[in-house]
């Protein structure tokens, strides 16, 4: 059962210290944010520091100022130091997709928070039930042992304490305890898959056997120590096929070959090769060739296997493709890249973009690369489509100009958009997609 002596031990157990931590807690004024603060309350003269934040986005009228008013008024009666953010019409409003947008917004929020308030983890209120909804989502999308193993109670400098308790036990606990809290009527839709999930499937499932969720935590805890067992054993393969590790990993390509192809996939996806139907040129390329992911280059020195940190000194060559993303981790609904830090500073890209993907319409892996003879596009914003020639020409974009220029394109060598100049609008992110590719990159002058 859910309780502030529970919680502790949970936390513990996710940081593995006992010095003190400094968290910031995300509120929305929801039940399981509301006993989620609630409890640290309980616990902030025990080593367990905090500050809350929240987000009214002004979006439900005045439903999103008593969602404020809830949260603000525990943090004043408390003595709780809270960081409001008012949505204003000085924001970039919603594009394609509000809940990205919602997203996007709130987690920039947070991270000033914490870099102005020196808070080393944020806290989210994610529980049992969400770990179900985000189980079906990545079974529909073959995501693998990780997508299937939930969401992690601790990455990224994020802390899930509440993921092993249910949406029961928390409204029971909130009641227990008095602790006020707001519904949020507009999960009642089923406009969004998640919505659909939790509204229309899991309360079927949930009829099916009276311990359905306590059986589901098992699963959930089964599946992580097998994925956990199956990582053990694939480092110590790793470890007996290396030849070196500093200044750069170096694999034998011979004993690796040998392998089986579940091995194989497991340890070239560590450097970010795991596109299975591009794993067996790496073994049957010749010698020289060079493979690259967004932080490795691979190079094939006769039977070794080369691993290089990539970095920003790397010559851009004109024939070069960059391999940006070998694949999308289903088991999160969001994944992040910024251009300069994945692939290092690229002289010719200095004007902003940010382009939001539907992250279910793309074939990975997804590589920069140069103009190609007849290349044409579906350009966002336009209606039908366009060679690149004659947008370049539209754009007044200088010959010169133009072999500096780099293309998005997928697996089937598909334009996805001209950086930073346009977007593919096929490919675009909008209010039903669930999960995101967002990519970007940041103007020098803004830097």
């Amino acid at each position: 059962m859910l309780n502030p002596s529970g919680l502790k031990k949970q936390l513990d157990y996710l940081i593995h210290l006992s010095e003190r931590r400094s968290y910031l807690i995300a509120v929305s004024g929801g039940a399981d944010s509301m006993v989620l603060v609630w409890l640290f309350n309980e616990l902030k003269d025990v080593g367990y520091p905090f500050q809350v934040a929240h987000v009214n986005y002004g979006l439900r009228g005045s439903d999103s100022d008593l969602d404020q008013k809830v949260a603000e008024d525990f943090c004043k009666k408390n003595n709780i130091k809270f960081h409001l953010y008012q949505v204003s019409e000085k924001d970039r409003k919603p594009g394609n997709s509000i809940q990205f947008w919602a997203r996007e917004l709130r987690y920039r929020f947070f991270r000033e928070i914490q870099e102005k308030e020196h808070l080393e983890f944020l806290v989210t209120a994610h529980h049992l039930n969400d770990q179900l909804e985000t189980f079906i989502i990545n079974l529909s999308k073959a995501a693998g042992i990780n997508g299937l193993s939930g969401i992690p109670a601790n990455s990224n400098g994020i802390l899930r304490p509440l993921l092993n308790f249910t949406k029961e036990e928390i409204y029971c606990f909130a009641r227990e305890n008095n602790i006020a809290y707001r519904e949020d009527l507009s999960n009642q839709k089923n406009d969004y898959l998640r919505n659909r999930i939790r509204n229309c499937i899991v309360p079927e499932l949930l009829e099916t056997n009276d311990h359905f969720l306590e059986n589901f935590r098992k699963s959930l805890s089964y599946l992580n120590q097998t994925r956990d067992f199956v990582q053990e054993k694939i480092q110590e393969t790793e470890n007996r096929i290396s030849i070196a590790d500093r200044p750069h990993t170096i694999l034998s390509r011979e004993k690796l070959a040998q392998e089986s192809d579940f091995a194989k996939f497991e340890i070239l996806k560590k450097y970010g090769f795991n596109q299975e139907n591009e794993i067996p040129k790496i073994f049957n390329t010749e010698n020289g060739s060079s493979f690259f992911s967004a932080d490795y280059r691979l190079i094939i020195n006769r039977e070794e296997l080369i691993f290089k940190k990539r970095t920003g000194d790397e010559e851009q060559n004109q024939d070069e493709e960059i391999v940006l993303i070998e694949n999308f981790d289903f088991s999160e609904n969001q994944i992040i890249i910024n251009l300069e830090s994945n692939i290092g500073s690229i002289e010719e890209i200095n004007k902003t973009f940010e382009w939001c993907f539907d992250a279910g319409k793309l074939r990975f892996p997804l590589r920069l690369r140069r103009q190609q003879d007849g290349d044409e596009f579906f350009p966002y914003g336009f209606s039908g489509k366009k060679k690149v020639s004659k947008f370049f020409r539209d754009e007044k974009i200088s010959i010169l100009a133009r072999r500096k220029i780099w293309i998005l394109a997928d697996r089937e060598n598909s334009i996805l958009g001209i950086i930073p100049y346009r977007q593919d609008r096929r490919y675009a992110g909008d209010e039903k997609t669930n999960n995101i590719l967002r990519i970007f990159n940041k103007s020098k002058n803004e830097i």
